[in-house]
């Protein structure tokens, strides 16, 4: 891994950066064009296994935002795994998260804060970002929220 100040800010935090995702379905993981890299959506995961709960019935805020830092870590491992190095990455262009809700729930925002502030801690001014947030009636397998994102990258 590279000595970049990115991977000893995970260090410091104690994150292990996990290995490419095999695809559940028909996609790749991340597409390459140009300078920019297209990261797939992924689901949030607790102890390797989908992350399954509906903000407003069974989960809180504070977990939805749990699940999203851990969907971050999962991010960060897959731009890992198409650059070969996180100081490659220029920006964050844009993160888009589904967020399994109730009809009444309204907090989605405040669940993508925890991927949001999690890039912006380890990545400083890259990690900031456009961003929407989405309330859904469900996700693949249950899980409780899933984040794609956008990255400007060098060459």
């Amino acid at each position: 891994m590279s000595t970049s100040p990115i991977y000893d800010r995970l260090a410091d935090l104690g994150v292990t950066l996990p290995p490419l995702a095999v695809p559940a379905a028909s996609y790749v993981p991340f597409v390459r064009t140009g300078n920019l890299v297209f990261v797939s959506g992924h689901i949030a995961k607790r102890e390797g296994k989908p992350w399954v709960g509906q903000l407003g019935k069974t989960m809180d805020t504070a977990e939805g935002q749990a699940a999203a830092r851990a969907i971050a870590i999962d991010l960060l491992g897959t731009l890992h795994a198409a650059l070969g190095d996180l100081g490659k990455i220029r920006r964050i262009v844009k993160v888009v998260s589904l967020v399994n809700s109730t009809a009444d729930y309204t907090e989605h925002h405040l669940v993508t804060n925890g991927c949001s502030e999690f890039l912006g801690q380890i990545l400083g001014d890259a990690g900031t970002h456009a961003r929407s947030a989405f309330g859904v009636a469900q996700i693949p397998l249950g899980a409780c929220v899933e984040i794609e994102l956008v990255a400007e990258v060098a060459d």
